[in-house]
């Protein structure tokens, strides 16, 4: 099988290209986070105004209240002095992790019994109820029902609070819908074909010139143990045998050089266990987009973990596809 070089072998040109990686990145950050945080504020406080409304604007928090609207939960954390991370109320409360994260999406763990339920909301009400803040909800401290610009006030503090913790999640999911649609242009502009991952049964079993998103690959841990990895895009070349494995791409995009250097074996991972799995044949490649460093190019490098930048999509040529 041939083996291909991108750039990881291109040490004069790392320099430059981490340079014009971070203005891409910047560039389009300038770009696109405003508006997203503007419609995120908005999105926020509806979302902000509709607890209100099941509250009767906090006087009113019950465990038939939060049975039957659990994701007013997200809120309530950001209506407290000082709002309260996910940690931070499951810790104060004494309640599962699991709850949290099926409250926040609507809904309640299947396996937990209702007086299990019952007890732990009760917990978080109390917690809740003792922070509320009422230097911007004035109206708790006398039990009473606000005046329109109170209202408005509260509304619109608590829904900046919220969309402050949503703000980093937004970004990433959109860098992760641009970098996905820039491969999907280059590779269609190729001649492959989409396939969505629900239609394929083995990743081995792709058929050459085609291409898939969010393919779950299994892979071996180092304790001989199986795992399903998740893989951002699989690429079966268009010339490639039928027993010729497909290129594996993981999308990273990143804001700061901090972030990305905490988290760089995560990648040396990945590739020890397809290894385990697939053996040294197997090719795993970084699509990257913002601030990647000389230290971080040198570490995948090492790993023998070649990339791809977003400013030169045509990259993908060096590596066949």
């Amino acid at each position: 099988m041939k083996k291909y070089i991108i750039n990881k072998k291109n040490i004069e040109r790392w320099k430059a290209d981490v340079q014009k990686s971070v203005l891409f990145y910047n560039e389009w950050f300038l770009n696109f986070a405003p508006d997203t945080y503007i419609n995120a504020r908005q999105e926020a406080i509806n979302k902000v105004e509709l607890a209100f409304q099941k509250t009767e604007c906090f006087n009113s928090l019950s465990i038939d209240m939060l049975k039957k609207s659990p994701e007013v939960i997200t809120i309530l954390r950001m209506a407290t002095t000082p709002p309260l991370a996910r940690d931070r109320l499951i810790g104060l409360a004494d309640i599962s992790g699991n709850l949290m994260e099926k409250m926040e999406e609507g809904r309640f763990p299947p396996r937990m019994n209702q007086k299990e339920i019952d007890k732990s909301l009760s917990r978080i009400i109390d917690i809740i109820n003792r922070l509320l803040d009422a230097d911007i909800m004035p109206w708790l401290e006398c039990k009473s029902y606000p005046h329109e610009m109170d209202r408005l006030l509260a509304t619109h503090v608590i829904g900046d609070r919220v969309c402050g913790s949503l703000s980093d999640p937004i970004i990433r999911n959109e860098q992760e819908r641009r970098q996905l649609k820039s491969i999907s242009e280059y590779l269609n502009g190729k001649g492959y074909t989409f396939v969505e991952s629900k239609d394929i049964d083995d990743f081995m079993s792709m058929e050459a010139g085609t291409f898939s998103y969010h393919l779950n690959v299994p892979a071996k841990r180092s304790d001989g143990k199986s795992v399903n990895m998740p893989i951002d895009v699989v690429i079966k070349r268009k010339d490639a045998d039928d027993d010729e494995l497909p290129v594996l791409v993981e999308c990273k995009s990143a804001g700061d050089f901090t972030n990305t250097n905490k988290r760089r074996k995560e990648e040396a991972t990945k590739i020890e266990q397809l290894r385990n799995k697939y053996g040294k044949t197997v090719e795993f490649i970084l699509f990257l987009c913002g601030y990647f460093d000389s230290g971080y190019l040198g570490y995948e490098a090492a790993e023998g973990i070649d990339w791809v930048w977003e400013h030169r999509i045509e990259d993908f040529q060096k590596a066949g596809i």
